[in-house]
């Protein structure tokens, strides 16, 4: 049986384009700080794939900064340095209870200097909390001055909300969200690894002042991904990495060219398809979440009934053990992850579910499947006929519900 490929949210195939753009780019040599010929040339290429990503999202070139992944460009996001250096000690960062590792650990901020965003049990932001501890507490602003929003809030404020989950799917009310943060004088920063290329992102819309992407995620080279400014008047006063004063001063280190290309090329790629795809990809999940029920009325969807990206189900069957049905299906050739794949490997109570007030006998077993543009019905069949039969025997020795 030929592999099949369910774990898009974790790593996507590289796309045949982009693998020759960037075998082509090897050929290019030299340092993109050099004034020379050559060292123009990469400075060039390099150029050009900063306007492509920037295209993508509805940004300006000069404001994509490059990074070794969509890790550090959240680790770039999180520091007091957004704000002037008198203010730093006394910033906030606020983040929900459901995000990647690389912005739970607060990076730049000391511990007591952040606070958790709860969620729903439907895993959504709770709005209506975050409205409340940044305008209705004692620390929100007397008097709203929208010409001067690094006046309005006592403290400075960053909060980060993922555009949407890797592990459940679940679609954040970022807009609503910038509304209350940009009221109370802060800024928000916004992880949209997940969304890049499976719904329409566009900067403006979100409303974000920051945004992190990845390559990876769309058909690009893995190692490669950008945090993205709103425009000029977000400043990082201090780099993370310091070198040669690359990437504006904002982020040193000779950059990766061939692999910056790439991301380029599958932005421009993705961008060109994005809207077909998803349709497409959409329906596969639905029928097979429709087949998943049928086997078994007991598993649990996880957000089900809120706003998905289309690609993903995240499902778990009372009783089933993950790491089982991982291990059983990949001898089947069958590649998923049990929640996000981001965790060394390890299989553990996801934290996404711990935060929407799931049991840890169903979070145990949770299986995520994420398709992407080279899915196919016969995927979903095949996964559906290899699940049935594990999930058969689990259930006649009374591994399963």
């Amino acid at each position: 049986m030929e592999r099949i490929y369910l774990d898009y949210n974790a790593s996507a195939p590289l796309l045949e384009p982009v693998k020759a753009a960037m075998i082509e780019a090897f050929d290019v040599f030299g340092n993109g700080s050099s004034v020379h010929s050559q060292g123009r040339k990469v400075h060039g290429r390099i150029e050009t794939a900063r306007e492509q990503v920037a295209k993508m999202v509805g940004a300006r070139g000069q404001d994509v900064i490059f990074t070794s992944g969509g890790t550090e460009a959240n680790n770039l996001a999180l520091t007091p340095s957004l704000f002037p250096k008198d203010l730093q000690s006394q910033a906030r960062l606020y983040v929900s209870a459901i995000e990647h590792p690389s912005i739970l650990n607060g990076m730049r901020f000391e511990k007591d200097q952040i606070t958790v965003i709860p969620v729903t049990r439907e895993g959504v932001v709770d709005v209506e909390w975050l409205r409340n501890e940044l305008l209705n507490s004692e620390d929100a602003p007397e008097e709203l001055n929208k010409n001067e929003p690094h006046k309005k809030h006592i403290k400075p404020i960053l909060v980060s909300v993922m555009a949407a989950n890797n592990e459940t799917g679940i679609i954040q009310p970022i807009t609503e969200i910038s509304e209350i943060v940009h009221e109370a004088g802060g800024l928000l920063h916004s992880d949209c690894v997940q969304v890049l290329g499976k719904m329409p992102l566009l900067l403006p819309m979100t409303n974000a002042d920051l945004i992190s992407v990845s390559a990876h995620k769309i058909g690009g080279p893995q190692g490669v991904g950008a945090l993205i400014l709103r425009d000029a008047s977000v400043v990082l006063r201090e780099p993370h990495v310091a070198g040669g004063g690359q990437e504006l001063k904002r982020r040193g280190g000779t950059e990766n060219m061939a692999g910056i290309v790439g991301f380029g090329v599958a932005c421009e790629v993705v961008n060109d398809t994005q809207a077909a795809e998803q349709g497409r990809i959409k329906d596969l999940r639905d029928q097979l979440e429709v087949g998943l029920l049928d086997i078994s009325p007991d598993a649990v969807v996880f957000g089900k009934d809120v706003q998905r990206l289309g690609n993903v189900c995240c499902f778990a069957v009372p009783g089933f053990s993950a790491e089982t049905q991982v291990i059983q299906l990949d001898l089947m050739n069958i590649s998923l992850s049990s929640g996000s794949a981001c965790s060394s490997g390890k299989v553990d109570h996801s934290h996404v579910l711990k935060a929407m007030a799931v049991k840890e006998t169903i979070s145990h077993a949770a299986l995520r499947v994420s398709l992407g543009p080279q899915s196919s019905l016969d995927d979903v069949n095949g996964f559906l006929k290899a699940w049935e039969s594990i999930y058969t025997r689990a259930k006649k020795r009374g591994h399963a519900a």
